[in-house]
C-alpha cells in the first residue's frame, strides 16, 4: 500500500482515537504493519503538520500519540470554549448528565449500558464545564471511575442538594414527573445557551 494512503488512514486513526490516542503496538495491529514503519509513518505525518499553514500536530503523551492543537493557536481556542455559544450541551452530554445526576455515583460503563451508546465524549464535555466529576474508583477489575455532580451543577440547576431533583417516573401514571424532569434539564439548555 503506497505510503500517502497510509498516512491517510493512520490520521484517522488518531482522530477516532481522540484524547485517549493509540500506542504504537494498536498501531502496528491494526493497520498489519511492522513498528519501524509504522514510525515512519508518524514522522512523514509530523514533518508534514509543521507546515505553518496547518492548524494540527502529533503528539506523544505516556507512550500514546494522539492528534492535538498547536500552540500557537491557543489564544483563537481560548476565544472558542468561552463563546457564550460553547457553552450550549448537546443532547447526548445532557442525557449522560441527567443519568449521573440520577444514578451517582455511576462508571461509565453503567452509563453506556442505559444509553445504549458510547459516552466518552459527553462525559469529556461535562467534566470540561465542570458540571461532573471523578468521585471514586469501583471495586473489581480495572476500577472503572465513578462519576457524580459537582457543586457548580447543583449552583446551576439552583439546587441546595440533589435531593431537589425531580423524581423519575416508574410508572406510567406517573408520568407527569418525567415531564417535571424534561422540563427541569430544558430549563437547564436554555441557560447554557444565554
Amino acid at each position: 500500500m503506497k505510503a500517502s494512503k497510509w498516512k491517510g488512514i493512520m490520521e484517522s486513526l488518531l482522530f477516532a482515537a481522540g484524547d485517549e490516542g493509540l500506542t504504537l503496538k494498536q498501531i502496528t495491529h491494526v493497520l498489519s504493519i511492522e513498528q519501524k514503519e509504522a514510525e515512519e509513518i508518524i514522522d512523514q505525518l509530523k514533518k508534514e503538520y509543521e507546515n505553518k499553514e496547518r492548524g494540527i500536530t502529533i503528539i506523544e503523551i505516556a507512550g500514546t500519540f494522539q492528534l492535538g492543537t498547536k500552540k500557537e493557536h491557543s489564544s483563537y481556542l481560548k476565544k472558542l470554549v468561552e463563546s457564550p455559544h460553547a457553552s450550549t450541551l448537546s443532547q447526548a452530554a445532557l442525557e449522560t448528565l441527567a443519568i449521573i445526576a440520577y444514578k451517582q455515583p455511576i462508571t461509565r460503563a453503567e452509563i453506556e449500558e442505559i444509553r445504549g451508546v458510547k459516552t466518552e465524549r459527553p462525559l469529556h464535555t461535562l467534566a470540561a464545564k465542570a458540571l461532573i466529576k471523578e468521585v471514586g474508583r469501583a471495586e473489581g477489575a480495572g476500577r472503572a471511575i465513578l462519576y457524580g455532580t459537582t457543586k457548580e451543577f447543583l449552583d446551576h440547576f439552583g439546587l441546595k442538594d440533589l435531593k431537589e431533583l425531580p423524581p423519575l417516573a416508574e410508572k406510567e401514571e406517573d408520568l407527569f414527573n418525567q415531564e417535571e424532569a424534561d422540563l427541569f434539564f430544558e430549563t437547564f439548555q436554555q441557560q447554557m445557551e444565554e
